[in-house]
């Protein structure tokens, strides 16, 4: 029988004192001893009764406390305002509480897949792990909170998941993220040339066009533009109208790019774009400008989108417009000498794996350092069997001695001032010695490609020109506005003469007036190409592996060819290098693409355009760059296989988009 054991206890006490006490009375008086017990007896059968009445009483009590709590418990899970589902890995749905009727219109039944009802449901990603997410359905927005639940051993796991519709502050955050404010700076990147021999009347009407186009833009946007220049623009819109020109890819450069004056020239756009964020409105207008100068370093006719703190790119198909004249130069030339004559050191490097218009530019600037009587260096990677040819014949040669050197010859340098020279790249993790590049405090940049996300950081000067053939072909305008004394030697003319000459394909591609100008200065300098002709000789093997790359190519649709080579070679990036420009010229090809396993964990690509299309922002999205007509990446523990699969995808999915959008113009005209 149940008792309160407390009670009982305290009472049992008492009753044995009081009954010693009762035979210390019945030992002195029998007769008194008697009634005593009596009324023990009696006391003791009371308190007996009264501990099981109040046991019953207790136990009467917490039956009815434990009833209404379940149904308390009971109640409040049923009418909580958000659903509780119990799931088992497989999705499948093992309980759930009313609140599951209001969020999707009836009770689904025990053992139902919840994708069936929420395909947006995340839980094979989350399983047996804490934490909250939002997910969509049907324009509504429900925010999760997932737990696992805690069973015994060998029992099956169910995950427990609270879902709130929490539609209407997602609907309100959405609505404030569409209103925030974008800047962008609109500049006609090509304004001078456009412009140039055009009568006031043509020129008028010229800009009218252009602004008409940009006012209709602005129109269906429904943005606030304002002319600022002869040829910037600045624009303010809200979020919202900017993912709308996002999803029409900024059809306004393809419209612009139709226009074009009397000397035939296309007028190109660029544009910054900047997304307020948290930031200034000082700061908003910094990025706008940062994102501008981006889009012009790439070429221009383009546009740089920075949101969130990463750029997207846009456009890119015209060809960077060749500047006629070399004011540009002349004042660089003077910068870099200025610069030059306060180091006491000079270091040069490019990228890894160096090439002959690498070699070529690293050579002209060591000439610069050399006319002022600097100690200079030219810093090789561990990788450069390219220019092995060219390194040779300036074996014995004293004026060059000691000056190719590798990183950890110049570990220990005690230089206080030197001055590092990046040519042919600007991309930090490609250079030959990174641990160089983030030791130097005076960097100057000259390269010829277009402009990535990724750069140096600080350089003290920058000379960027995507319009140039080759970086050996700004180097040599430099040259010639750096000092009037300087005389170039046989060797260093050659050097930079096999730069162009790679660059351009034997002056095929991407080659300009300026271009012409710089060969033939250096030919007057006594550049050979027959030492050229020797330098690019290949062996046997090499043209067999060429061959076969070759064979093994395969034609896609729309003007695509791609190749590979699955051996690791020695001089696998030339020969990958060659056979895309080989491969370029076969019938309807526009766009050439050959993979190569570069190293055992390094899967690099060669890629080649005939101009109509940019195969720059193919290689973007593999880590790579380059030039509109001419680019490539590296790519690190990667499969040669899957990425050839993939650069097909990404590249037939380009050629459509680019052929659509041309046929879209061409229907509006």
């Amino acid at each position: 029988m149940p008792r309160n054991l407390s009670a009982w206890m305290d009472l049992t006490i008492h009753l044995v004192v009081m009954l010693v006490l009762v035979g210390v009375l019945a030992y002195y008086n029998s007769y008194m001893g008697a009634i005593a017990a009596v009324v023990w007896v009696a006391l003791a059968s009371f308190a007996r009764e009264r501990c099981r009445d109040r046991s019953r009483r207790f136990e009467r009590y917490c039956r009815d406390v434990i009833s209404n709590v379940s149904e308390m418990m009971n109640y409040a899970v049923e009418r909580l305002p958000q659903a509780i589902l119990i799931v088992s890995e497989d999705h499948r749905l093992q309980w759930c509480n009313e609140r599951m009727k209001e969020y999707i219109g009836h009770m689904p039944e025990q053992d139902t897949d919840i994708r069936d009802f929420w395909p947006g449901v995340i839980l094979k990603a989350v399983w047996g792990t804490e934490g909250e997410y939002v997910f969509t359905h049907e324009e509504k927005y429900f925010h999760v909170k997932h737990r696992p639940i805690k069973l015994a051993p060998h029992q099956p796991e169910l995950m427990a998941l609270f879902v709130q519709d929490v539609s209407g502050v997602e609907h309100l955050r959405n609505e404030y993220l569409m209103s925030r404010t974008v800047l962008i700076y609109i500049q006609i990147d090509n304004y001078d040339e456009v412009m140039q021999g055009l009568n006031e009347a043509e020129r008028t009407s010229l800009l009218l066009s252009v602004n008409q186009q940009l006012d209709a833009w602005m129109h269906g946007l429904g943005g606030f533009m304002r002319r600022v220049s002869d040829d910037l623009y600045v624009v303010v819109l809200a979020r919202q109208s900017l993912d709308q020109a996002m999803g029409e890819r900024f059809d306004i450069l393809d419209k612009v790019r139709q226009l074009s004056s009397t000397n035939r020239l296309p007028v190109t756009l660029s544009m910054g774009v900047a997304v307020a964020d948290s930031q200034t409105m000082e700061e908003l207008g910094s990025q706008a400008q940062a994102g501008l100068d981006l889009a012009l370093g790439r070429g221009g006719d383009q546009v740089a989108v920075q949101i969130g703190g990463k750029t997207q790119f846009f456009g890119g198909r015209a060809k960077a417009v060749e500047k006629h004249t070399r004011v540009k130069a002349r004042v660089v030339a003077h910068a870099i000498r200025e610069i030059m004559e306060t180091a006491d050191e000079v270091y040069i490097m490019g990228h890894h794996n160096e090439d002959f218009d690498c070699f070529g530019a690293a050579m002209g600037v060591a000439k610069m350092a050399r006319q002022l009587d600097k100690p200079v260096h030219i810093v090789l990677s561990d990788m450069n069997e390219g220019i092995d040819k060219f390194a040779d014949l300036l074996q014995g040669k004293e004026e060059y001695e000691g000056i190719f050197v590798q990183n950890e010859d110049i570990m220990d340098s005690t230089a206080l001032s030197p001055l590092l020279f990046v040519v042919d790249t600007h991309v930090p993790h490609l250079v030959a010695s990174p641990a160089l590049l983030e030791r130097a405090s005076q960097i100057i940049v000259i390269d010829h490609h277009r402009r990535s996300e990724q750069f140096i950081k600080n350089p003290i000067m920058v000379y960027i020109e995507p319009a140039s053939s080759s970086t050996s072909e700004l180097v040599t305008e430099l040259l010639m506005y750096f000092d009037d004394d300087l005389t170039l030697s046989r060797l260093d003319a050659t050097a930079l003469y096999s730069g162009i000459v790679v660059d351009t394909k034997n002056f095929a591609v991407q080659t300009g007036v300026r271009t012409f100008d710089a060969a033939a200065y250096l030919r007057r300098s006594g550049a050979d190409p027959v030492m050229v002709r020797h330098l690019f000789r290949s062996d046997y093997e090499t043209t067999v592996a060429l061959a076969k790359t070759k064979a093994q190519s395969e034609y896609y649709q729309g003007g695509l060819i791609v190749s590979y080579i699955a051996d690791i070679l020695p001089n696998g990036q030339i020969i990958a290098a060659q056979a895309a420009d080989s491969l370029l010229r076969v019938e309807n090809v526009r766009m050439s693409i050959v993979c190569f396993q570069l190293q055992s964990d390094i899967v690099g690509i060669s890629a080649r355009s005939t101009g109509d299309l940019n195969v720059q922002v193919i290689m973007e999205q593999f880590g790579g760059g380059g030039h509109q007509n001419v680019a490539g990446a590296q790519v690190k523990n990667g499969n040669l296989m899957e990425i050839k699969e993939k650069l097909i995808e990404v590249s037939r999915n380009y050629i459509e988009e680019t052929d659509r959008n041309e046929s879209n113009l061409a229907a509006g005209r």
